[in-house]
């Protein structure tokens, strides 16, 4: 049995871009593995101290994801800690020393623009738990709302399992996980009524679809 063939052959899901208690609770009560906070610049950031508040109300087996670009170390440790973070999502330059110091559960976000953007993945394999794979836009860390080419995957996955993200709805996912069969989804644009305010309906539409491919994958 290959390391691969050992992961749930349904995807994984992540909700990001939470910024309420309310549809952090919706996406637990759908089902959804883990639930993310953008802590950097963004339309969708989270104060920390609103973070703390909704990952201490969450039930239990909900991941919490903090989102960050370029954060000093030792202000990540105390932000990951004060917010009861399960994992970290990097989207800055941060480099293989920086993840190797960093104590905590780390996804490392890939900017997708072509094949040679896969090959900065070598040098992370081994000092992240996986990767996140997001759709190349300048001057945009993350959250485009664009899609890339979603063949790239299957060669991304040598350097460690792999979250899709990037212009994913329930009208896409179904092909998008045809297409990269990935260890996990990431949605948030795809999912909402206003950058930030989830859409409840959206939402459950674009899980039942996820939890619907196990059909499709054996």
């Amino acid at each position: 049995m290959t390391r691969e063939s050992m992961f749930n052959p349904v995807p994984r899901i992540k909700v990001c871009g939470i910024t309420s208690q309310e549809d952090a609770f919706y996406a637990a009560s759908l089902g959804v593995d883990a639930v993310g906070f953008v802590l950097a610049k963004s339309p969708r950031r989270v104060d920390p101290q609103k973070v703390r508040e909704i990952s201490l109300s969450l039930p239990p087996l909900v991941s919490t994801v903090g989102v960050v670009v370029d954060m000093d170390l030792e202000t990540l440790r105390k932000t990951a800690s004060f917010c009861r973070l399960h994992w970290v999502q990097l989207h800055g330059h941060e480099s293989p020393e920086y993840c190797r110091a960093l104590d905590v559960n780390i996804i490392k976000a890939v900017r997708v623009k072509d094949r040679e953007s896969l090959e900065a993945m070598a040098a992370y394999k081994g000092c992240v738990h996986g990767f996140l794979l997001d759709t190349y836009v300048k001057g945009k860390p993350g959250g485009t709302g664009r899609t890339f080419d979603w063949a790239l995957v299957e060669e991304a996955k040598k350097y460690g399992p792999v979250i899709l993200s990037g212009g994913l709805t329930a009208e896409r996912i179904r092909e998008a996980i045809a297409l990269a069969r990935p260890y996990g989804v990431d949605v948030s644009s795809g999912v909402e009524s206003a950058p930030g305010v989830k859409d409840r309906e959206k939402m459950r539409r674009f899980v039942t679809v996820v939890r619907s491919t196990m059909g499709d994958m054996e």
